[in-house]
């Protein structure tokens, strides 16, 4: 991918080894920013202090630019004729004591990396935010752009006059700039690596608040500010601050906090210190949300809020250890949100959302090891993913109930304490928690974060002629690939059914280890109406139901007064529809029977989604038709159903949207929209009026024209992109080739136009019209990738693939590209994905016709 250096992990250690960098003082001219037909770069000056342990030596420094002026090391010019963005500036002949002046311009950004630059269509204010993870600061300036060389950063901005500037540390001073300019200083800032540095700029609107001594500050654009709802931004984060100061010991270090909610952001937040970005499309609500959304915004804020201490404060040394700052902080927000605020079954969103997404990476073929070496930095681009989060985090999870919560945080209050404002390695965290806890760890290591794939574990049972059980053991397998069997510490739950209700009896916790563990302590007990092993999800494994509980659950899932209990069931059906153990068409009854009884709504939209995709994949195309229609139906009477105004009402409401495939149902959908027949207390407002004409659209009931006239309804940022998405839908031949040519042509388009192209170009209800780009999917893949930033090169290689055409022709054309040479080994690893899904798929749609 073009405009970096791709660092190697050879590279870095080796710079490490030979530099000190004492600060960055950081000049940036941004009064470029408002000129839309000029001010296409800023111009950028950056003054680097650094020691070298051997005088005489060189190195280079990243300056990913569009061009540079001038560069001095030491009051002396720098030769800058080898200089390119590719392969930064070499620096020779280097002093013990250094000062090297970069001078150059730099190009805003529109694919959400660098410096993004975003115009607001209802004011035509411009915003800018800085996005650097992984190695992206030198798009903004001259640095040494590797996590273990920390240093200290003194910006200086040139602004217009109306614009406020926020950087991770507090405002120093202000000063006039010319007409209608100003230079904002900023304090010098604590010790941090680059990637966590951040710059954001524009008109944006304030609130401020404090806490604990802390400075608290939330931001929006001008235009979003009438929904910014600060007080319950402020209360999360007041909620995590309390939790996490007192379980690690150690206070918050910098004055202040603040939060952005910026546009155009590729992913969910950044844990900038001090100067956290979210993504302003996922956490600012304009129209009814459900508490799913709630809590993921909950969540998010929680899961940035603990990088401060595990990430910012102490950093990875280098790459592979990625996991562990997205892991731990994924375990951390998901705990605090369990005792800290209102969203007291976060596991169970852990479980349904997140754990299931760990679960689904792990069965590709590109699987890794929790910790996996990065060779360079384009490995690590592709690695932030189910595994490095997800499934970190379950693991991190049975490692606090492995040692205990209590030996846990000490060994991380040490591990604070002895690595505060630098950086280390997981190693250094395992010698603390083993010190604390009294107990040697390596080989749960080894065994856990070492090796790749996932187990299952299935009860066989043998009931006597008394209904006591004889014998109850659990065994355990593993994929012929991978074929590590693991330690397990679980829970196994009885729950007996009673009233229509199954009640937990017993629970006790035991040890499976290697291929069969028998359960003596359950001999001569009582037979369950349910067995439910991993009860209370303590491991990471995929799970199975015994004939007579899986019975019981079909019937009765609802009857389990545990959401997590019932979360486990769930997922243990819908990962037997995707090993083809269960068609798709028995899951569809399961969700249509036991869903509508359902109290936990991120069980609802999570369980709705997975029914949507057993349907578009997994189903065979002959029956899936019917498949839809019973979702649809059900759906309706379950919103009909429903509390008038609820969050139930709402997930029906969009379930039934992206069902409808009927023309009964698309004239329900229609009258909507014109507010006929609408069911009382939902409110088609507007996010749900986009979703509704883009199922419209989608099945040829609306077109071109009807897009346009909501747009006009809602000419902001956000309409602009559900626009562009509902314009992509359009189902005619030439509406995708002109989509198509969009996507892959010479220009790159900004981030938000290109993801919504991508996701509207293919349709569940369209696979024969995007079928013949299979084909020039796989000829122009690669110069797609070699042409974009690295964000917007991803999406394309995943949502670009032929996936919706679930043919063995699709899986013969992959292998046909990926026996090509010359292709990048994260894009290789990508398509791969790919093809991964497509063979899944066919296998399961084999599962289900058989099933007619």
């Amino acid at each position: 991918m073009p405009g970096v250096r791709n660092l190697t992990q050879v590279e870095a250690t080796e710079r490490a080894r030979l530099l000190d960098v004492t600060g960055y003082d950081i000049s940036l001219d941004l009064s470029t920013a408002v000129q839309a037909a000029t001010g296409r770069t800023f111009r950028s000056v950056t003054e680097v202090r650094f020691r070298c342990a051997e005088p005489g030596a060189s190195t280079f420094i990243e300056v990913a630019a569009d061009s540079v002026r001038s560069a001095t090391l030491n009051g002396a010019p720098v030769d800058t004729s080898g200089w390119s963005a590719e392969k930064g500036l070499t620096l020779a002949g280097l002093a013990a004591e250094n000062v090297l002046v970069v001078d150059a311009d730099f190009a805003y950004s529109n694919s959400g990396q660098g410096l993004h630059r975003t115009v607001d269509p209802v004011d035509g204010e411009t915003y800018l935010y800085s996005q650097f993870e992984t190695a992206d600061a030198q798009k903004v300036y001259a640095c040494f752009d590797q996590p273990d060389l920390k240093s200290v950063y003194t910006w200086h901005a040139t602004v217009p006059d109306h614009w406020r500037v926020v950087s991770n540390m507090p405002v120093e001073r202000e000063e006039p700039a010319g007409e209608a300019l100003k230079t904002v200083h900023f304090a010098e800032s604590a010790r941090m690596s680059t990637y966590i540095t951040a710059l954001c700029a524009g008109p944006y609107h304030e609130v401020r608040d404090s806490h604990d001594g802390i400075d608290l500050g939330v931001f929006c654009r001008a235009s979003m500010a009438q929904y910014l709802d600060s007080d319950d931004l402020f209360l999360i984060t007041k909620q995590g601050f309390d939790f996490f100061h007192e379980k690690f010991g150690v206070r918050y270090p910098l004055a202040k906090y603040d939060q952005l909610w910026v546009p155009d952001f590729n992913a969910g937040a950044m844990e900038n210190f001090g100067c956290v970005t979210h993504a302003e499309s996922h956490y600012i609500f304009r129209s009814q949300v459900t508490d799913f959304e709630y809590e993921q915004r909950a969540n998010t804020i929680l899961h940035e809020l603990a990088h401060m201490w595990f990430g910012d404060l102490v950093t990875m040394r280098w790459w592979n250890d990625l996991w562990l700052n997205e892991s731990f902080a994924e375990w951390a927000s998901h705990w605090c949100n369990t005792h800290a605020t209102r969203f007291q079954d976060a596991w169970t969103t852990f479980l349904s959302i997140r754990k299931n997404w760990g679960y689904r990476q792990d069965q590709l073929s590109s699987t890794h090891p929790v910790y996996c070496e990065m060779p360079d930095l384009e490995a690590v681009e592709v690695n932030f993913d189910g595994i490095t989060y997800a499934k970190g985090a379950s693991v991190l999870k049975q490692l606090v109930a492995y040692v205990g919560e209590e030996p846990f945080l000490a060994g991380l209050r040490a591990y604070f304490g002895k690595h505060a404002w630098g950086n280390a390695t997981f190693d250094d965290l395992l010698a603390e928690l083993e010190a604390a806890s009294s107990r040697e760890l390596r080989k749960f290591a080894a065994q856990w974060l070492e090796t790749a794939q996932v187990n299952t574990l299935r009860p066989e049972l043998t009931i006597g002629a008394d209904g006591s059980y004889e014998r109850v053991l659990v065994r355990q397998e593993a994929p012929a690939g991978h074929p590590t069997l693991r330690t397990h510490r679980i829970g196994v739950g009885l729950y007996d059914l009673t009233d229509g209700r199954l009640v937990r009896r017993e629970r006790i916790e035991v040890d499976v280890t290697g291929e069969t563990t028998e359960l003596s302590a359950l001999h001569g007990t009582p037979a369950a109406d349910v067995l439910l092993l991993n009860d209370d999800d303590l491991t990471y494994t995929k799970l199975r139901l015994d004939e007579r509980s899986m019975a019981n659950v079909v019937q009765h899932i609802a009857g389990f007064e545990s959401s997590l209990a019932r979360a486990l069931c769930w997922t243990a059906a819908w990962d037997m529809v995707r090993d083809a153990e269960l068609s798709a068409r028995d899951y569809v009854a399961l969700v249509l029977a036991g869903l509508p009884a359902e109290s936990d709504i991120n069980l609802v939209t999570a369980t709705l989604r997975q029914a949507t995709t057993a349907l578009t994949f997994y189903a065979d195309p002959a029956w899936a038709p019917a498949g839809w229609t019973e979702l649809a139906r059900t759906a309706r009477a379950a919103l009909a159903a429903a509390e008038p105004g609820s969050g139930f009402q709402l997930a029906w409401a969009r379930a039934y949207t992206s069902a409808a495939r009927s023309a009964e149902d698309l004239a329900a959908l229609r009258g909507w929209l014109d507010g006929v027949e609408v069911p009382a207390g939902l409110s088609v407002d507007t996010e749900l009026r986009w979703g509704v004409l883009q199922s419209l659209v989608a099945n040829g009931a609306a077109g071109a024209a009807e897009v346009e006239a909501e747009l006009a309804r809602d000419r902001t940022a956000s309409g602009e992109r559900e626009a562009a998405y509902a314009h992509a839908l359009v189902p005619t031949a030439e509406n995708k080739a002109a989509v198509w040519a969009a996507l892959t042509g010479p220009e790159a388009l900004p981030n938000w136009r290109n993801r919504a192209l991508l996701q509207g170009f293919a349709h569940p209800a369209q696979v024969d019209l995007v079928a013949p780009y299979r084909e020039k999917y796989f000829a122009t893949v690669d110069q797609v990738w070699g042409s974009r930033d690295s964000e917007p090169a991803q999406e394309f290689a995943q949502l670009a693939y032929p996936a919706y055409v679930v043919e063995d022709d699709t899986v013969a054309a992959t292998d046909g590209w990926l026996a090509g040479d010359g292709h990048p080994a994260p894009l290789r690893r990508l398509v791969a994905e790919g093809r991964d899904g497509v063979v899944r798929a066919l296998t399961a749609r084999a599962k289900d016709a058989r099933s007619a």
